[in-house]
């Protein structure tokens, strides 16, 4: 089992972003402190129809509120470090928080919408030997709102083309679950038709595995698709790439996805890098059709982004055309990953480790 987080780690200390609230929450606070429940509507209003980035210019709520607010919430907008533009229309930010950390968020432009992916933690304690995001190891867990922000901080940059963020995936910096109920809310809050309105079926959440959090999500019944960072077939070469292995080894984590299917009726997407020698042979790919074979699913291959601080390379192209052959050969729906931002710093965590060395020492 991964151990407590510390206090430190879950309750930072800064200050509670009014982006955390779920209606219900809000309108709770709001009958605490004698305003009108309504008033929560039309503060939601504010902050995800009209985008405002300051409490001074929600004029139809009485001056008193607004100074309420101002006193015990944060607003602000993320401050933008570094915006690196890919020639696909990719686009990465390097966002810094109240406390100095740094986290980052990517849009990717497809043809069906503009997609955004999130970060969920500053850092991550789980140590996958092929990520830059672990480097470092694991700061903190973000708050709700500092997940929603990423989101309005870069609906911000489409409006002034009157675009929208038509679709979001948790697969930034972190492991989803090791902040369930950060998570959890950030869903409710983006999904709410008073909030950013994402239909929940636009929202991908992706896991290394941790096992007890797949039951978890399983009985939340929402209709989030769900993705599994699977990247190898057999228990060596997956606990040499993806320590959570140890914790939560393949055969308990498959058992966790049939739980999720049964229950859900929904199929699993898995992600699987490939790297060069490691797990890219024909061999590897019958491997994983044999795993695979009974369960509902759908194979996303990588080709993995090169990370200086690690030491993978590249499968060559020839060599992933085979092992999707061998997949679809075996009646695995599968296909390959549409590369983008290739000429910007693209893998997970590799902008915040090169532009921000003191957080990932």
């Amino acid at each position: 089992m991964l151990k407590p987080l510390t206090d430190k780690q879950t309750k930072p200390n800064i200050k509670p972003s009014i982006y955390s609230l779920e209606l219900h929450e809000l309108e709770s606070w709001l009958t605490d402190i004698r305003e009108p429940k309504f008033r929560g509507k039309q503060i939601f209003e504010w902050l995800y129809k009209k985008r405002v980035s300051s409490f001074e210019e929600m004029t139809n709520l009485p001056l008193g509120l607004r100074e309420k607010l101002e006193k015990d919430y944060y607003i602000k907008p993320l401050k933008e470090v570094i915006r690196q533009e890919s020639s696909d229309g990719t686009i990465k930010f390097l966002f810094e928080l109240q406390d100095g950390y740094s986290i980052e968020t990517v849009l990717m432009r497809h043809e069906y919408g503009n997609s955004i992916c999130v970060t969920t933690q500053v850092g991550c304690r789980l140590g996958c030997t092929f990520c830059a995001s672990t480097l470092g190891g694991l700061k903190r867990n973000l708050l709700a709102g500092e997940i929603v922000a990423q989101v309005l901080q870069v609906q911000r940059a489409l409006d002034e083309t009157d675009e929208r963020v038509s679709s979001i995936v948790v697969m930034g910096i972190g492991e989803p679950f090791d902040n369930y109920d950060g998570l959890m809310s950030f869903l409710k809050i983006v999904n709410h038709d008073l909030g950013l309105n994402i239909g929940a079926r636009h929202i991908t959440i992706s896991t290394s595995g941790v096992v007890p959090y797949i039951y978890k999500f399983a009985d939340e019944g929402m209709q989030i698709n769900f993705a599994i960072s699977l990247h190898a077939a057999n228990t060596e070469t997956r606990s040499r790439l993806m320590p959570v292995n140890r914790m939560y080894p393949l055969n308990e984590l498959m058992d966790a996805i049939r739980y999720y299917i049964k229950k859900t009726g929904r199929r699993v997407t898995f992600e699987y890098g490939l790297f060069g020698k490691v797990n890219d042979s024909v061999e590897s790919a019958n491997e994983l059709a044999d795993l695979i074979s009974d369960i509902k699913c759908h194979v996303n291959l990588i080709p993995v982004n090169y990370v200086p601080e690690r030491d993978y390379v590249r499968t060559p192209k020839a060599q992933i055309f085979k092992f999707l052959e061998t997949l679809t050969s075996r009646g695995i729906n599968a296909t390959i990953r549409r590369e983008q931002g290739h000429d910007i710093d693209a893998a997970c965590g590799q902008l915040r480790a090169k532009e921000r060395k003191e957080e990932t020492r």
